[in-house]
């Protein structure tokens, strides 16, 4: 199979079509209103329940409450089966989602943890398994909805503003509380829902009713069937698993490094890893959906993956010279090759979902992506402690390789990917 992609047409139209295109307008307001609730149920609710005197035991068992988060593609098959006609089988699901959790968070604010503690642990609990059905109706929709040239800048789009609403959810309602209270942040925060119930009544979407799975069983079933079915199925697994591992290993530890390996203080760390750093995540982002237009989904895979890399190199340097001076560029190159990279592999994962059963496949994909990262902190700490800082980092960018390879191989499947129709009309 040829392997040459062919000559692509004006990119820079390209581009100015996407930046004026109202789906990616409402891909950023859904991705402010997915960001926003995943705070509001952890660490900002964690912040609530110790100023309220809850015990520390207590608030540990609240991280339970983001098990749905890891465990949604359990009843993501619900979504490809059942949905109301009268606004899409998608935007259907994201508008009653937004509408519950609007009402939870209305209700979490007129409950007092310290005297309703178990009442406010099933509302957090609700918050979070709406939040996270919220989350596969809206990759549904994107997936269903952007055409091939779109999905990379959609996808840093998307994640920008999800970061954008988890900044609302957290240091933006830190703030409000100290000086408003709870209640009136958490009302607040129901409020700022209206964002995302805003872009679903606008939004546009794909009409795909009649490729509904016809049973729940065939739900559930059909997707893995097709998934398994595609050539080089379990090749693609292994790349979803292994494209960030490299860069995940290195982000296992990074803040433990920073402060014990490379001895900065916790104000330089909170500025630069934190502060400096989310923010050019957020551009690296929005830099790989647009450089995606020009280069394609082959291509900024293996670009942005080599930059992954090699920026992994950079900590072995401050390893060894551990000055502000390499610290800033290291943690900004880190972040922004990160954000390229984060922008191009959700665009891979668009790219294989089938708009039959998108909102299972996507589901599922995603939480196969965490599958690596979810062991590496054992890992690291053990290696970490046998071959010091400076080596560790060396193994973060070797670790990168495999991954790499295994792009080069499925070569001519991602180029298959990225230039047939913009959704998959499987059987």
């Amino acid at each position: 199979m040829k392997t040459t992609p062919p000559a692509p047409a004006d990119w820079r139209t390209r581009l100015k079509n996407v930046l004026t295109s109202r789906t990616q307008l409402a891909v950023l307001l859904l991705g402010f209103s997915s960001g926003l609730p995943l705070l509001l149920s952890s660490s900002t609710l964690q912040a609530w329940l110790t100023v309220s005197h809850v015990n520390t035991q207590t608030i540990g068992l609240f991280a339970l409450v983001g098990l749905p988060y890891t465990l949604k593609f359990l009843w993501a098959p619900l979504l490809d089966r059942y949905s109301a006609r009268w606004l899409g089988r998608r935007r259907s699901w994201i508008l009653f989602m937004q509408i519950a959790i609007s009402g939870t968070l209305a209700a979490l604010a007129l409950t007092d943890p310290a005297r309703q503690l178990w009442f406010f642990a099933l509302l957090a609990l609700l918050l979070a398994m709406l939040s996270a059905t919220q989350d596969i109706a809206i990759d549904a929709w994107r997936t269903d909805t952007l055409s091939a040239p779109e999905r990379g800048f959609g996808a840093g789009l998307f994640v920008m503003a999800y970061r954008i609403g988890m900044l609302a959810a957290g240091s933006f309602a830190l703030i409000l509380a100290q000086h408003f209270g709870w209640p009136r942040t958490y009302f607040v925060m129901a409020l700022l829902m209206g964002v995302g119930l805003l872009a679903t009544l606008l939004a546009p979407e794909r009409n795909t009713q009649a490729l509904k799975p016809l049973s729940l069983t065939a739900a559930v079933v059909e997707p893995l069937r097709e998934f398994f079915s595609r050539p080089e199925a379990w090749a693609m697994i292994a790349l979803i698993v292994l494209y960030k591992f490299g860069d995940a290993f290195a982000s296992a530890l990074s803040t433990t490094f920073l402060i014990r390996g490379a001895g900065f203080s916790l104000e330089q760390i909170g500025l630069i890893n934190n502060g400096l750093g989310l923010i050019i995540t957020l551009i690296g982002g929005l830099f790989g959906g647009v450089w995606m237009l020009k280069l394609g989904l082959y291509r900024s895979l293996m670009m942005f993956g080599v930059l992954q890399a090699v920026t992994n190199l950079g900590y072995a340097l401050l390893a060894v010279v551990p000055s502000l001076g390499v610290m800033i560029p290291v943690i900004a190159l880190e972040h922004f090759t990160g954000g390229l990279g984060t922008a191009a592999f959700v665009a891979l994962l668009m790219a294989l979902c089938a708009i039959r059963y998108s909102a299972t496949q996507f589901a599922l994909l995603s939480a196969v992506a965490t599958l690596g990262r979810v062991y590496l902190g054992p890992v690291a700490g053990m290696t970490v402690t046998a071959i010091g800082w400076p080596s560790f980092f060396v193994l973060t960018f070797v670790a990168a390789l495999p991954g790499l390879w295994l792009l080069w191989r499925l070569k001519a499947m991602i180029y298959q990917l990225d230039h047939q129709q913009s959704v998959r009309f499987d059987a």
